[in-house]
């Protein structure tokens, strides 16, 4: 297992592109539960390449019924991304805010007990601060949206690493 760089802007063009859209390729969850965190993982792959098609732990959509719960679910792609073993797929780590960059992934709970939003980094205008980062989702469709327009409880920063490849 090989960690290789992760393309931010591949990452990026792909959130542009499809942040007040719908790729066709994948299937849109915004009506039940939402498709933020299916977005994140679009993007994801974006700037990728890869999946893991490992059951039940791994990360990958092959279509609407079968995909992984870290595909869609928030919490679930927490747990993917910052997982302690190395598999095949994109890796992060919690950090700050003042270490964001674009193609970096934010999730946000509301209500302070649950996770329930995954926006993704496309640019970083001030360091550190929540006026200055943007971000692209869905459910809640945006694109260059300010991360302080977002009311939320709780944040946490998620810092892409690399990419982990076979």
């Amino acid at each position: 297992m090989r960690l290789t760089a992760y393309d931010r802007a591949a990452a990026v063009r792909y959130a542009h592109t499809w942040a007040y859209g719908r790729n066709p390729r994948f299937y849109d969850y915004e009506d039940i539960g939402g498709d933020c965190t299916n977005f994140a993982s679009q993007c994801l792959l974006a700037g990728g390449g890869v999946m893991d098609y490992t059951p039940t732990f791994g990360w990958y959509y092959i279509d609407a019924n079968r995909k992984s719960p870290s595909w869609t679910g928030v919490t679930y792609l927490y747990n993917f991304l910052t997982r302690a073993r190395d598999s095949v797929g994109p890796a992060a780590r919690d950090t700050s805010i003042w270490e964001m960059q674009p193609g970096d992934i934010i999730q946000l709970s509301f209500n302070g007990v649950a996770w329930q939003h995954s926006p993704v980094v496309v640019a970083v205008e001030t360091p550190g601060s929540a006026d200055g980062i943007l971000v692209a989702a869905h459910t809640y469709d945006a694109d260059n949206r300010p991360l302080s327009t977002y009311e939320y409880r709780s944040v946490r920063f998620l810092h892409i690493t690399g990419v982990y490849r076979p």
